[in-house]
């Protein structure tokens, strides 16, 4: 086939031929360019040492370093002009550097190679955005713990299979949030923890024969230490996975809250009321006002998903060490790492803003015999009655509420007890729902009390 013939094939995309194509599937720099401060960080940092290690002089050190700044600064200015050719921010930055400082910019890479300085900067990368996360957590849960404390006794319905169980407080329910999302707190941490290893210097696989200090590039670097095995160290995408799998949980949790909005926003729950910044009106109907960010949020999670999926897939054949599969590493942790902060500032937005509708949640949590447990409760703690006895009274009582149109308390005494002769008046004080959800006491319960120790429990964990 000719070069003609494959251009034909290809269409006009590739106007040059196999060389075009073979460009195009080879270049990273389209997306790694993301990691230039981290790449031009990792040189420093391995400048610095050669010189100290006398395999390079100081003055090419200090005239690399310098040169390397240089750099950053023309790339942050938006001033750098990356070349596709060059393939990646490695050699676009290298490249440039020797336009700028000639000879010695020959003399960075020694005792290095792309593999081990690609896994350097993707590690630096993804602590980086471990780091974001962590804080936009703690942001979030800051935000939930002020709903919950404004509404640590507001009576709400507790949900089951989404119909009415049982009484709960509005803060009892945004405590639950803080209990979800500190969990994703801690899978952060605990990845950032076993990351933070250096891969520089671990060469292209086998380490090198030059005498450098691993160590001070790696505390250069705010490593703990460096990676223990060279073949390992470069080959290694454990830390992306990891990063990976925990925002895949927290972004499940968002959008467990994130369909809970929509649905409590709706007309007819009116739940909660969104601010304006964080809804949009409809084109046709003046009355709408849609939870797009949330719904934008429960959309997005589908992407965090993938990201996690197509880099397991990426990874699932590879035979050590390095190979040109892991080019794929990056596109999808840096998509999942930009939508877990867009969703985290947007729900910690929606949030701080929201309004709860606390006589809409006290009616409806009144409704749908929500204090069918409380009363199965007293019989037992008051009567002495077996549970199974008393779930099956309080059944028999539900039942004639219901044939009569009414809820529980709407029972008369008498009602009552021509299913149980031994009720007496006292049953009225566990059938309101705020004396419901001040019942619940135990450890992790409902009750306001309850409620508010954990919301400072949690304000002082997080400062």
């Amino acid at each position: 086939m000719t070069d003609k013939d494959a251009n034909q094939m290809w269409g006009g995309r590739f106007a040059e031929g196999p060389d075009a194509i073979m460009e195009a599937i080879n270049a990273s720099i389209g997306f790694d360019k993301r990691m230039a401060a981290q790449d031009i960080a990792g040189s420093r940092a391995h400048a610095a040492m050669l010189a100290a290690q006398g395999i390079i002089s100081d003055t090419d050190a200090q005239t690399i370093r310098e040169g390397l700044l240089t750099i950053l600064s023309e790339i942050e200015g938006g001033q750098f002009a990356f070349s596709t050719a060059l393939e990646d921010i490695h050699m676009n930055v290298e490249a440039r550097l020797k336009e700028i400082v000639g000879e010695p910019a020959g003399r960075l890479h020694t005792g290095r190679s792309r593999n081990d300085q690609v896994a350097t900067d993707f590690r630096l990368w993804v602590r980086d955005q471990a780091d974001a996360a962590i804080g936009g957590l703690e942001a979030l849960m800051k935000a939930l713990l002020l709903q919950a404390e404004a509404g640590a006794d507001w009576v709400m319905p507790g949900f089951t299979h989404l119909q009415t169980a049982q009484p709960v407080t509005w803060g009892h329910h945004m405590m639950a949030y803080v209990e979800m999302f500190s969990r994703d707190l801690s899978r952060f941490r605990d990845a950032r923890v076993r990351m933070n290893e250096s891969p520089l210097g671990a060469a292209a696989l086998a380490g090198t024969s030059f005498p450098l200090d691993r160590q001070m590039t790696a505390e250069a670097l705010g490593f703990d230490r460096p990676c223990a095995n060279s073949l390992d160290a470069v080959s290694d995408r454990d830390f992306a996975l990891e990063f990976l799998a925990a925002a895949s949980i927290c972004a499940m949790h968002l959008s467990r809250f994130a369909e809970e909005l929509v649905i409590w926003s709706s007309a007819q729950f009116r739940f909660v009321v969104l601010s304006d910044r964080f809804s949009t009106g409809s084109s046709i109907m003046p009355q709408k006002k849609n939870p797009d960010a949330a719904e934008l949020i429960r959309a997005k999670i589908g992407r965090i998903f993938g990201a996690n999926v197509a880099l397991m897939t990426v990874m699932k054949g590879l035979p050590l060490a390095y190979s040109k599969d892991m080019q794929e590493d990056k596109e999808q942790v840096f998509d999942a790492a930009d939508n877990l902060m867009l969703a985290l500032a947007a729900m910690t937005g929606m949030v701080g803003d929201m309004s709860a509708n606390k006589p809409a949640l006290e009616a409806a949590a009144g409704a749908g015999f929500s204090t069918a447990t409380d009363l199965a409760d007293w019989l037992v703690r008051v009567l002495g009655m077996p549970f199974r006895d008393a779930h099956h009274v309080t059944g028999s009582l539900v039942a004639k509420a219901e044939a009569k149109g009414c809820d529980l308390p709407e029972l008369s005494l008498s009602e009552m007890q021509e299913v149980e002769p031994q009720i007496t008046e006292a049953v009225y004080d566990v059938l309101g729902v705020h004396n419901s959800v001040a019942s619940r006491m135990s450890y992790g319960g409902t009750a306001p009390e309850r409620v508010r120790e954990q919301v400072a429990a949690w304000t002082q964990k997080l400062g």
